[in-house]
């Protein structure tokens, strides 16, 4: 079996030439190439299209070549985590093709798959959509997206043997295994590398017939930034949002596979015991999420969508990007608990772009509101100023089409009974008036007990 090259950083980092389009794998602090990209950020390569989840944390990865002006285009699915970037498109010095992260993770794989492209329920009637091939398939409205390949790949594995097979620990996973299959020319950084045969074949993760370059980098917390970590501490939580929290999950079964997006719905992970039997899905490839280590980070532990390192459960399981959101589009799972900024009287959720700031962060939203068998909203009732946030018809751009389920607010439970807002329950603390000023869409009344 022949062996596969073993280059410095630096000498691999010349591989990429300007013009090129890069595919960088990782997600969070995770599976990050930062050797190479660090090396590349040291050489004059200039008019990068640059594809990737984001363009990562600031000093980190792609963020030192945006500061350097090395990347002409972006296309990934959150940018805003990086000021860089966003003071970059503001100033019209950086194009951004922004794409739902599971559509980015199956445009890659059908890249590298051959295909020319797919279509997707996902951001179908959003502003994401605007411009793209819409039909009707199997009667959902599908939004039709290229393939992405690339000149060159640069990944992050544990291991890798002589004959360039990659093995990946925990959630490094992500975009790596798709990133290695789209590009011309791809190269692996690695903890280590073995002798052919030293990884079971059952534990080869990439084959190497995908690798053409080994680079051998050991990997530092300093690598991954402070917020890789975790320290034990008490918690302090607004009453109103463990209300909140808790009345979400009244709403889970066991054996409902979950997915929780940030925010408030974080907080109903904190109430989950092995007794309720939920099986808890983060989209950057895990099943079986257990809570947060008391300490630790992210060379120790896997890492979840929020970037919090967590533990894997008993039976969990690991995946990439590409299959992550396959589960999600596939309607494998069951609930997902949303935050949200706006709903509508048709089921219409608003919830990544925020008023007054650059449509940079969709994230993986699109996907799980349009892809879990059941979508439920916990939010505020109302903005900090009053306004309400349950509305007759979104204002704000829209996440997903008439997928909201249920509504939990810090006041009260809206359902869709029969396709009508109705109001089913109030929370501690809420009276029935004021829940009528404060909510502008009209709604049905089936009140039941107030939840204590």
């Amino acid at each position: 079996m022949k062996a596969v090259p073993v280059l410095t950083a630096g000498e691999a980092a010349r591989l990429v030439k300007s013009g090129d389009t890069l595919l960088v794998g990782g997600f969070g602090m995770t599976g990050n190439p930062v050797h190479l990209m660090h090396a590349l950020a040291e050489l004059p390569t200039r008019d990068l299209t640059y594809v990737a989840n984001n363009v990562s944390e600031p000093g980190l990865s792609g963020g030192r070549l945006l500061r350097n002006g090395q990347i002409k285009k972006a296309i990934g699915s959150y940018f805003t985590s990086n000021p860089e970037a966003v003071k970059a498109y503001q100033a019209d010095e950086l194009e951004v093709e922004l794409l739902p992260q599971g559509t980015l993770a199956e445009a890659v794989r059908a890249g590298g798959a051959g295909l020319g492209g797919f279509y997707t329920p996902t951001a179908a009637g959003t502003v994401i959509a605007e411009g793209s091939d819409t039909r009707t398939l199997n009667g959902r409205e599908m939004v039709f997206v290229p393939a992405i390949r690339g000149n060159v790949a640069f990944l992050r594995a544990w291991r890798a043997d002589t004959a360039g097979n990659l093995q990946y620990r925990l959630t490094e996973q992500n975009f790596n295994p798709g990133m290695a299959t789209a590009a011309d020319l791809v190269v692996a950084e690695v903890e280590e590398i073995v002798e052919v045969g030293q990884i079971p074949p059952e534990h080869v993760h990439t084959p190497g017939l995908y690798v053409d370059y080994l680079v051998q980098a050991t990997l530092t917390p300093e690598d991954l930034g402070s917020s890789a970590s975790v320290k034990s501490g008490a918690k302090k939580v607004d009453p109103a949002r463990m209300h909140m929290a808790r009345r979400a999950l009244r709403e889970l079964r066991p054996g409902d596979v979950v997915n929780l997006g940030i925010g408030i719905p974080t907080l109903v992970a904190d109430l989950i015991t092995p007794e309720h039997g939920v099986n808890l899905h983060t989209e950057n490839g895990m099943l079986g999420v257990g809570p947060a280590p008391e300490d630790g980070g992210a060379m120790e532990y896997p890492v979840n969508a929020g970037k919090i390192p967590v533990t894997a459960l008993p039976g969990a399981s690991y995946f990439d990007s590409a299959a992550s959101f396959g589960m999600i589009r596939g309607g494998h799972v069951d609930v997902a608990v949303m935050g949200g900024l706006q709903v509508d009287e048709a089921g219409n959720l608003a919830n990544w772009a925020v008023p007054g700031k650059p449509l940079l962060g969709v994230g993986g939203a699109m996907d799980l509101a349009s892809g879990a068998k059941r979508l439920i909203v916990t939010m505020t009732h109302t903005d900090p100023d009053g306004t309400p946030k349950i509305v007759p018809e979104c204002t704000l751009p829209l996440t997903a089409r008439g997928k909201v389920d249920m509504i939990i607010t810090d006041k009260a439970v809206f359902e869709f009974i029969d396709g009508h807002l109705t109001l089913t329950e109030l929370l501690p603390g809420a009276s029935l008036e004021d829940v009528r000023a404060t909510t502008a869409a009209r709604f049905e009344e089936r009140l039941g007990a107030v939840v204590g």
